[in-house]
């Protein structure tokens, strides 16, 4: 359940309605408070201060519906100037960068505070009262509405500004490679202590064949998983749960999301089943840690933030863009990743409870996996194009530099000599194949170098 609401709870901090919505909530209890402050206080200690509004209640009223018309009307220009925005961003570096840009707070503020200032205005408007035997004009409240029609107008200036900005390629790009250091510094907190452990299964799962799994019940991508809650389902079950999928992986119904082994052999051997109600029961909290959804999100998935720049390359080494200068940008900053992580401690796979020694295997993340998954595609995008084969080089030589474990000189060493190997099948200019040559000798003296 913490699982699941922690995933809700990201999904509506992330969506374009939350900041606004609540900017709105906050418009509506600052009128009627002030409102009603505007009751209690005598109008004479207000008039001390000359340069605020006290005329009639129909000056006011026409001062609070054209501030009320002119915000919601600059609503309307900031929501399309941010779908203008989206449509650039998408056909430029690609729809899964959509969600960086929802979930910007810049704009969002910016939209709420013209919807909240309007809001405002229209419960303001509604106050002035000429029916009675006294006419009521909330003084206050009006002249407030004039600070904020004044405020409002620099942060026009600044969505401007903001959005003239955000849609840069340079920018993007940064921006992506914050939200990639953010994760790492997440989900890989400890430094690197020592070279990874060999994974070595337990005794009773290579001997035991008796096996019962636990199937999906619904389709999509594996958001979330709550692995507390696993080691300890299998610690009070006392069986060994080999869980098949990780945060990212797409899950098809029917699929076996963990595989049960009873750690007992008597047990597993014996041809008595448990109770059905007890196994359907264990089999709803299995499931229930899955969080499934139909998008992949950044909760949990260390390797999303890495395939949004993936992505910009890839689009920038597509002929109609056709951008080798963003590509390599994305080159140094997932080169920068990658040498941060390479001095970060990764999960073991398996994972025991306190009091019980009972294990779970996890499919966790390697570095491996990491570094081609950011380099696979671009290095085959790029095999014609020796500029950006040769800085895809040179950051493989600045990673030789932070590669401190065998795991990783040999992933930098392999993605180096598949650089080269391409590199001799369509490079034709002998020039331009020596730079090449050159750079690949260079990863390879420093990988030697780091193993001595």
């Amino acid at each position: 359940m913490k699982i699941q609401l922690q995933n809700w709870w990201e999904g509506v901090r992330t969506s374009f309605w939350f900041v606004p919505g609540g900017l709105v909530l906050i418009a509506i209890g600052a009128a009627h408070s002030l409102i009603v402050f505007d009751q209690l206080i005598e109008l004479a200690l207000i008039r001390q201060f000359s340069f605020l509004y006290f005329g009639g209640p129909e000056g006011a009223r026409v001062i609070l519906s054209t501030l009320a018309g002119s915000m919601v009307t600059v609503a309307g220009v900031v929501f399309s100037i941010t779908i203008v925005a989206l449509t650039l961003a998408s056909s430029q570096f690609g729809p899964r960068l959509l969600r960086n840009f929802m979930q910007d707070t810049g704009t969002q503020y910016v939209l709420g505070i013209f919807i909240a200032t309007f809001i405002y205005c229209l419960f303001v408007l509604s106050a002035v009262n000429t029916e009675g035997p006294k006419d009521f004009v909330p003084y206050l409240s009006v002249n407030i509405a004039l600070v904020l029609a004044v405020l409002n107008v620099g942060v026009l200036i600044y969505f401007i500004h903001h959005v003239s900005v955000s849609i840069q390629a340079d920018q993007v790009v940064a921006t992506v490679y914050d939200e990639l250091v953010a994760s790492i510094e997440l989900f890989f907190p400890g430094p690197l202590q020592h070279e990874p452990d060999p994974l070595v299964m337990p005794d009773f799962v290579e001997s035991t064949t008796a096996v019962r799994v636990i199937t999906a019940t619904c389709d999509g991508y594996l958001q979330a998983l709550d692995d507390a809650a696993l080691v300890k389902a299998a610690a009070q079950s006392g069986c060994f749960y080999d869980v098949r999928f990780r945060p990212g992986d797409f899950i098809t119904r029917g699929e076996t999301l963990v595989a049960v082994t009873p750690c007992d052999r008597t047990q597993a051997s014996s041809p008595e089943p448990e109770a059905s109600d007890v196994l359907e029961v264990e089999a709803q909290e299995i499931r229930q840690a899955f969080v499934c959804g139909a998008l992949r999100t950044a909760e949990q998935d260390p390797e999303f933030a890495l395939n949004q720049m993936v992505e910009i390359a890839l689009r920038a080494l597509s002929p109609g863009i056709n951008d080798p200068f963003t590509a390599m940008t994305c080159l140094d900053r997932l080169g920068a990743v990658l040498s941060l992580l390479s001095c970060r401690q990764f999960p073991h796979p398996l994972r025991c409870h306190e009091e019980a020694q009972v294990c779970c295997r996890f499919r966790s993340v390697s570095y491996t996996g990491m570094v081609n998954a950011a380099f696979d595609q671009i290095r085959q995008c790029a095999a014609s194009n020796v500029a950006v084969s040769i800085r895809l080089l040179e950051v493989l030589a600045t990673m030789a530099k932070h590669g401190r474990t065998s795991e990783q000189q040999q992933a930098i060493g392999c993605q180096a000599e598949m650089v080269w190997r391409a590199g001799q099948k369509t490079v034709t200019e002998p020039e331009d194949l020596r730079e090449m040559q050159s750079r690949y000798q260079q990863v390879t003296e420093l990988l030697r170098w780091m193993t001595q």
